[in-house]
């Protein structure tokens, strides 16, 4: 980090809103991150504890359940802080690092999951004799290890970037989370290179991730098209909707926030409730409402079969 930062602490502005509104949005977002956490790890209890679950899709959903929990984690109780005290909107400079590495870290590789987890529906739909084959235990286990690694890197890059620059006046960031967009506009130098990178940076790692996912996808339905069977259609399809409806939530906001040029502020903040708060809830949702397998799981739990399978 750069020695001329002179700033030892920011003040997060929040959420935009009518300060009467501060107890029921408090209420609210505590409410949808207690769901959000205790989802997220019923869906990892699930996966853990029913063999019939240990399969490359389910492993790849564990470790998306796993980082939902923790990117809910890393934004969602200091917004509750700054809904309740002022003095819950003071972030020290370290801190305030550590969360946007955090967040950036979770986030990037969320996004790399869920181009991994496209290419894990191809290969089931359209290479279906030869899938045990091609997603072994070991090539699952690498993309995933490849996904947290990447994201690290990634995140390693978004943070060195936008915390070497000196920080020497106004620490009021525009927002209820350190990002690095809201954040660079406090900088005591010119910016216009960090954020040039910062964008391409971004813009090539979601871009393409979401260009991959559009590839695969497109692949599923001609895969899908040529199924003899409604029936098998069907579930074909039913087996890839989960999965779209959360890209879709994950992606837009995001690319939204990221890729267009300028930033709003309050706009800003207000989307990345998306991503940041919403998304990670919606994932234990629809993928146990829209998963049998999942359902049947949960039944089995919540009446003692699975442990008893596992003895």
């Amino acid at each position: 980090m750069s020695n001329g930062s002179l700033v030892t602490a920011f003040i997060l502005t929040g959420l935009p809103h009518a300060p009467a509104l501060d107890a029921p949005l408090f209420g609210a977002f505590l409410v949808i991150y207690v769901l959000t956490v205790l989802g997220n790890l019923l869906i990892l209890l699930v996966i853990r504890v029913d063999s019939h679950l240990h399969t490359p899709m389910y492993s790849f959903l564990s470790n998306l359940s796993f980082i939902d929990m923790w990117l809910s984690t890393v934004t969602v109780p200091k917004m509750l802080m700054t809904l309740v005290s002022p003095s819950g909107r003071t972030i020290s400079f370290h801190s305030c690092v550590t969360q946007l590495y955090f967040f950036h870290f979770l986030g990037s590789t969320e996004c790399f999951l869920y181009t991994v987890m496209s290419y894990d529906r191809y290969l089931a739909i359209s290479y279906p004799l030869r899938y045990t084959s091609m997603m072994s235990g070991r090539a699952c286990a690498l993309l995933a290890i490849g996904t947290w690694l990447s994201g690290s890197l990634h995140s390693a890059v978004q943070t060195i970037l936008t915390f070497h620059l000196p920080y020497c006046g106004p620490n009021r960031i525009q927002h209820y989370f350190c990002d690095a967009p809201p954040i660079l506009k406090l900088a005591c130098a010119d910016t216009s290179a960090n954020e040039m990178v910062i964008f391409v940076n971004i813009g090539v790692v979601a871009s393409g991730c979401f260009l991959l996912i559009v590839l695969s996808y497109v692949s599923i339905v001609c895969s899908i098209l040529r199924i003899r069977t409604s029936e098998g259609r069907r579930r074909a399809f039913q087996t890839c909707a989960s999965h779209c409806i959360v890209v879709l939530c994950f992606f837009g906001p995001g690319l939204f926030i990221y890729l267009r040029p300028g930033s709003r502020d309050a706009v800003d903040g207000v989307v990345a409730i998306f991503y940041t708060t919403l998304t990670p809830l919606f994932n234990p949702v629809v993928y146990t409402l829209r998963n049998k397998e999942v359902k049947k799981a949960l039944l089995k739990l919540k009446n003692g079969s699975v442990f008893s399978q596992g003895k």
